[in-house]
């Protein structure tokens, strides 16, 4: 899996990606390319008073690069509030991007009229995190799915929409017979199975999995994750896979990109980030994660942290990691130059003015 990032300027003409470091990895045609993603920016107001002025904003998301290849998995992981499920829901225009340019299949979303956008809608789909809040309980599981159908125009008649919920719930591992249950009479399991069938009713090509089993117990979580897995092969999906839970984004993955305050910090593939993190946040979110549950990478040494994440409405002018980073070498460089993304390896990006420690290093 090859990795690369698109290069974009803000309107001050800065970027977070270096170019130069990235000429050597974005080689190639670029015709796999499904979804790219370029200076993402997404700042909400910050109101205040009786006629709600705005006083500031809160910088979610802050000019977030990266590539989706058809039929791959790109992990983004991070604390929670550092800008992962925003993220998400902004390649989608769920929410309105502040800035950016998003690219789904080389067409510019910004151009699209509205047919057009409704199609993307059909290629792009999520699944949300919450099994409970995302289905509507006054609908029963078939109302739900034939509504998708019909908004969409899936099928001619009634008997042709009813035809596709049976399929789709089979595709599940649900039966034929749950299409009349509602959702309070399902398990949180069968609960994101009928989400997941939902998503995949139009028949998309790209999902965003947004933390899609972090509600449910373990055992569950191990069902649906290879559940995910089964329909990504057997279907060519194209997966963002959005968790804080690092042994299921390393198990799920082909790359990983780490966030921190609304910046990716950290792109490699996922045996290379797991096995040799470069980022001291990165290494520091590993060491926290017990040994048993990752697949790669040394025995490490617990890293604590000091101090509390910037506000991300007042985030620092340098590295945003500054407060907290416990690399020896950080100086005035690291507090007043915002680090931007270099290439440190092969298929290896990171943001950091210092060299990476040795791999045992911490």
């Amino acid at each position: 899996m090859t990795f690369d990032a698109e290069v974009a300027s803000d309107a001050d003409g800065k970027s977070d990606v270096d170019a130069k470091s990235f000429a050597g990895v974005n080689g190639g045609s670029g015709a796999d390319v499904l979804f790219d993603v370029q200076e993402l920016r997404k700042y909400f107001p910050v109101p205040r008073g009786v006629f709600g002025r705005s006083v500031g904003q809160v910088r979610a998301v802050d000019g977030v690069s990266f590539r989706l290849h058809r039929g791959e998995t790109l992990g983004l992981v991070g604390e929670s509030g550092c800008g992962k499920s925003t993220t998400g829901r902004a390649i989608l225009h769920l929410i309105e991007p502040t800035s950016g340019r998003l690219v789904y299949d080389r067409q510019d979303l910004a151009e699209l009229d509205r047919a057009q956008i409704r199609e993307f809608r059909r290629r792009a789909q999520i699944v949300f995190q919450d099994p409970f809040g995302s289905l509507n309980p006054r609908m029963t599981v078939g109302g739900m799915l034939s509504e998708v159908l019909k908004v969409h125009r899936i099928g001619e008649t009634g008997a042709d929409r009813s035809g596709r919920v049976q399929e789709l719930l089979e595709m599940v591992g649900l039966h034929a017979e749950h299409a009349g249950r509602y959702p309070h009479e399902f398990s949180g399991g069968q609960r994101q199975r009928i989400g997941i069938a939902r998503a995949l009713a139009v028949e998309p090509e790209f999902i965003v999995c947004d933390e899609p089993v972090s509600a449910l117990d373990v055992s569950v979580q191990a069902q649906v994750i290879n559940l995910l897995r089964d329909l990504q092969k057997d279907l060519g999906l194209t997966y963002l896979f959005i968790a804080h839970d690092l042994a299921v984004v390393e198990y799920v993955s082909d790359r990983v990109a780490v966030m921190y305050l609304g910046k990716i910090v950290e792109m490699a593939e996922a045996e290379e980030l797991y096995g040799n993190p470069l980022h001291p946040y990165t290494r520091a979110l590993l060491s926290a994660a017990p040994d048993r549950d990752l697949k790669a990478g040394p025995r490490r040494e617990r890293i604590r942290l000091s101090g509390d994440v910037p506000s991300p409405i007042r985030p620092p002018s340098g590295c945003p990691f500054f407060a907290r980073c416990p690399h020896p070498g950080k100086d005035e460089e690291c507090e007043t130059a915002s680090p931007l993304l270099e290439e440190k390896g092969p298929n290896h990006v990171a943001a950091c003015c210092k060299d990476p420690l040795p791999r045992d290093g911490g």
